[in-house]
């Protein structure tokens, strides 16, 4: 792996995405949605099947939000998925938003959490290596994108490796004079040893390509979006 060539594209397209760090930041902090948990939970299932987070997911979870003004799991877990089907039709979804929001609920209950902290808490000790044994990876909907993306809602600092991250990715490491990397956990490894030799996040690299696909007057319009969530 050229180092110099692999910091120079990293830079650049960096330097297309100056706000990200301000984005990761509160991803992070799991103050998405102003630190609504079960917006971050929402978005994430929505997430999960695979339609363009600007144009299709962000309106949903914002529609969903309009009409059943979910401000906890508690009442989260109560919304009739009838009516919550009207906005969103995809059943594995809502199989994937109830079930992780009753482990929260458990985990509140059982370390006298508050909704933050049993994200946190469970984001912090969930292993990558096991996570198709974990509570929430082995629910039935969530593959190893969803997982990755919950955990950084819950602080962590890590990377999807979803096909837009590994295009963008890989091309730089082809273009950096190194193979590119295509199972799921050598990939996520890759991107923090790339975080490491380029001194970014793996969550603000992770980020920066979801973005950097799109010209720059789309990144624009994007950018406004992820300011208010």
């Amino acid at each position: 792996m050229n180092k110099v060539k692999l910091k120079k594209y990293i830079d650049k397209h960096m330097a297309r995405v100056p706000e990200i760090k301000k984005y990761c930041d509160r991803c992070l902090a799991t103050m998405r949605y102003n630190g609504n948990v079960s917006l971050m939970v929402v978005d994430a299932a929505f997430t999960s099947i695979g339609l363009n987070y600007f144009n299709s997911v962000v309106p949903k979870v914002l529609k969903f939000y309009q009409k059943f003004k979910i401000e906890s799991l508690k009442d989260l877990i109560q919304v009739n998925v009838d009516e919550a089907r009207k906005i969103w039709k995809n059943r594995r979804s809502w199989n994937v938003i109830f079930n992780v929001a009753k482990y929260l609920l458990k985990l509140m209950e059982d370390f006298k959490l508050n909704e933050k902290g049993a994200l946190r808490f469970w984001a912090k000790n969930a292993s990558i290596e096991k996570w198709k044994e974990d509570p929430v990876g082995s629910i039935k909907g969530i593959g190893i994108n969803t997982f990755q993306y919950l955990r950084m809602m819950g602080g962590i600092d890590t990377v999807m490796p979803d096909k837009i991250v590994k295009k963008v990715i890989n091309k730089i490491l082809i273009e950096s004079d190194c193979d590119a990397v295509w199972n799921d956990l050598l990939f996520i490894k890759k991107v923090h040893e790339i975080a490491k030799i380029t001194g970014y996040r793996a969550i603000d690299i992770c980020w920066m390509t979801w973005l950097v696909q799109y010209n720059d007057e789309k990144i624009r319009k994007y950018s406004k979006i992820l300011e208010i969530i």
